[in-house]
C-alpha cells in the first residue's frame, strides 16, 4: 500500500521549515535596496533544490489567478518559480505558460524584454516573486508586462519582508499575495534553533 499524500497543511509547514533553515539568516546585512537589516532571506537554496521547488510550485500555483494564461517574473529570482509553476499546472492539466522578464532589453536579435511563449495582447498574467522588500523588482516586471499589453493585477511572493512592498504594489493597483511574512520565518527559525 502506498503512503497517503501529505496534506496541504503538512506541505506548507514543511516549506516553512525549509525556508527557516535554508533561506533565513539573522545578523547584520545590507540589502539590495541599500537598507540595513537584521534579517536576510535568500530563497534560492530552496527554490533551486528539487524537493524545495516541488513544494514551492504547488504552493504558488494555488494563488495564480484562475483566468491567468501565464506566470511571469523578473530574472533571476523568479526564473525557477515561473518554470516550476507552469510545469505543476501542466501536471494538473491546466494550460499555463511561463515568461521571464529581462532586467534590460536583449542586446541583439529582437531586443526582447520577455522570454517565453507570448500570449495575445490583453491576456492576464500573474507575477511571481521570491522576496518582496520595497516591491521594486516586482514593479519593474509588471511595468514591462503592462507596456507589452498584458493585464497584471496580482503578485504572488514566497516571502513579504514587510518593509513597504505591499503598499508600493497596492499604489500600482496590484494585489500582493504572500505565502509567508518575514516574521513567520524568523519565528520558525528561532523555534528550530531552540530544538537543536
Amino acid at each position: 500500500m502506498s503512503p497517503l499524500p501529505p496534506s496541504a497543511e503538512a506541505c506548507r509547514d514543511e516549506l516553512l521549515n525549509r525556508l527557516a533553515r535554508e533561506a533565513y539568516r539573522h545578523g547584520d546585512f545590507t540589502l539590495a535596496s541599500g537598507r540595513q537589516s537584521n534579517h536576510y532571506v535568500n530563497c534560492k537554496p530552496v527554490s533551486l533544490s528539487g524537493s524545495g521547488l516541488a513544494l514551492l510550485s504547488l504552493a504558488l500555483l494555488k494563488y495564480v489567478e484562475p483566468d491567468a494564461v501565464c506566470v511571469a517574473g523578473l530574472t533571476l529570482g523568479a526564473d525557477p518559480l515561473v518554470s516550476a509553476v507552469a510545469m505543476a499546472a501542466a501536471q494538473a492539466e491546466r494550460t499555463l505558460n511561463a515568461l521571464i522578464v529581462r532586467k534590460q532589453a536583449k542586446g541583439h536579435g529582437t531586443a526582447a524584454w520577455l522570454e517565453g511563449p507570448l500570449p495575445p495582447s490583453g491576456a492576464r498574467i500573474t507575477v511571481l516573486e521570491d522576496v518582496v522588500t520595497t516591491g521594486g523588482s516586482s514593479l519593474k516586471a509588471v511595468q514591462q508586462l503592462r507596456e507589452t499589453g498584458y493585464l497584471v493585477t496580482r503578485v504572488v511572493t514566497i516571502v513579504d519582508r514587510q518593509e513597504g512592498g505591499e503598499e508600493a504594489l497596492n499604489a500600482a493597483e496590484l494585489e500582493l499575495v504572500s505565502l509567508y511574512q518575514l516574521n513567520q520565518i524568523a519565528e520558525r527559525a528561532r523555534q528550530l534553533e531552540t530544538e537543536t
